[in-house]
């Protein structure tokens, strides 16, 4: 065991140096630091897929992160296993005297962080956390009795207002100190080691284009043009700060600031009622009698639903981990109304397949979309594929790129008929609800 005192900053949802909270304020302290990530096995395990492109993404980034700290004469200590087992090797092999990391909100994060923190505190290690991921987290935005906010627009009015002068004032880098704790190099477990291997799937660039949020509000909605940031994968994963985010968007487009407190406001939802993981927000929606056919699943999961529109968005999701937002409200509707399938499972299918897939927005948008969430539209909100295509796609450039086969005898005939679907839909939510 190392005598040396040290404290230990905890990478989770925050892989970068610069602009972090809780790596900020462990620096300044008095100890030197040993930076720390595991590679949770009760997450890993769940993963289906072992070309996962999320784990090469976090695997390719500690790495990069691991080389820096290298060229300061520190390293990063990169572990795989489940955490309290980890954090008990860790005490046993460093005088650990403080832990720093940053909030999650998370249900299973909140639940392994109150596991550590027991074991810290029982060796009267102070377990310091701070906010980081969001700009107003908890019980900073309340309604005006002291509840929180079900409904968007109040939520937001209420976030613009707090909103106040250096809140969005960016953290000193890391690598600007000099108390990192002096180490050679430790090796990283491989994603070999962890039974996991590379994907052919592109991490996009972590990069704010300014052109794409100026133009956000008139080019978000249609799948054909480049006009969304994809950086979803870098905040969910800390790779990009929350803060630089929306200083860009404040100063330079307020659709697409709307957008990041959506984010916030699902947050809110999912740490005030974390039940949504598993049932819907209204509890009445729990009694739709879903249909759940496996074959219609797999033909939404394989883009061979006979809607154009519907096919090309789960084409793109499973060849680039990626679906465009406005394609993301389609298909999911058509999956809960058209085919009367459990939101749950459309939920969980994009959670595998998602590079940005974040519990709280996916969440959120799925029961958006099954009409069991916060939403105050009637459940017989129903998108139409054809009627979206005519608004948003018309040239069918979207839908060609994705669907070659698309007009040629090899394309399939709609599973079902929309006005029938429709219909189907409505009647069954009503005898359910009412």
């Amino acid at each position: 065991m190392s005598d040396q005192n040290i404290a230990v900053f905890w990478f989770r949802r925050d892989l970068r140096f610069d602009d972090n909270a809780g790596l900020f304020h462990a620096l300044k302290g008095d100890l030197p630091v040993l930076p720390l990530f595991i590679f949770d096995q009760n997450i890993l395990d769940d993963l289906e897929d072992k070309d996962d492109a999320r784990v090469m993404f976090l695997h390719d980034t500690l790495s990069a992160m691991h080389q820096r700290l290298n060229d300061k004469g520190s390293s990063l200590l990169v572990k795989y296993g489940k955490p309290e087992k980890i954090w008990r090797e860790v005490l046993q092999n460093y005088s650990v005297r403080a832990v720093y990391t940053n909030h999650d909100y998370e249900p299973y994060a909140k639940e392994r962080d109150e596991v550590i923190n027991q074991l810290l505190t029982k060796q009267d290690i102070p377990f310091r956390t701070y906010k980081d991921q969001v700009i107003f987290e908890k019980d900073e935005i309340l309604t005006g009795s002291g509840s929180f906010y079900k409904v968007f627009t109040p939520y937001k009015k209420s976030w613009l207002e707090k909103l106040e002068d250096g809140m969005l004032e960016s953290y000193t880098s890391g690598l600007s100190f000099d108390n990192w704790y002096p180490t050679s190099s430790i090796p990283m477990p491989s994603l070999d080691d962890m039974g996991f291997e590379r994907s052919n799937i592109e991490i996009p660039p972590n990069r704010i284009d300014e052109d794409v949020i100026e133009h956000y509000k008139e080019k978000r909605n249609y799948p054909a043009q480049d006009g969304t940031t994809r950086l979803g994968v870098h905040l969910r994963h800390g790779t990009l700060s929350i803060r630089k985010l929306a200083r860009q968007a404040i100063e330079i487009n307020e659709t697409y600031l709307s957008e990041l407190i959506w984010r916030e406001f699902y947050m809110q939802i999912l740490y005030h009622a974390p039940q949504v993981v598993e049932k819907s927000f209204k509890p009445k929606y729990d009694n739709i009698p879903w249909q759940n056919n496996e074959d219609d699943f797999a033909r939404w999961c394989e883009g061979r639903t006979g809607y154009p529109i519907v096919d090309a968005g789960m084409r793109e999701l499973n060849k680039n981990g990626y679906m465009h937002n406005r394609v993301r409200m389609i298909v999911a509707s058509f999956l809960t109304k058209h085919l009367l399938i459990d939101w749950r499972w459309g939920e969980a299918y994009f959670a595998r397949k998602l590079l940005d897939y974040e519990l709280a927005n996916n969440n959120g948008g799925w029961q958006w979309a099954a009409g069991s969430g916060v939403d105050a539209q009637p459940y017989f909100r129903i998108f139409n594929p054809y009627s979206q295509t005519d608004k948003f796609d018309k040239e069918e450039e979207y839908i060609k790129k994705w669907v070659p086969e698309y007009g040629t005898d090899d394309y399939p005939e709609p599973m079902v008929d929309h006005k029938q679907a429709r219909e189907r839909a409505i009647e069954t939510y009503k005898e359910a609800i009412n």
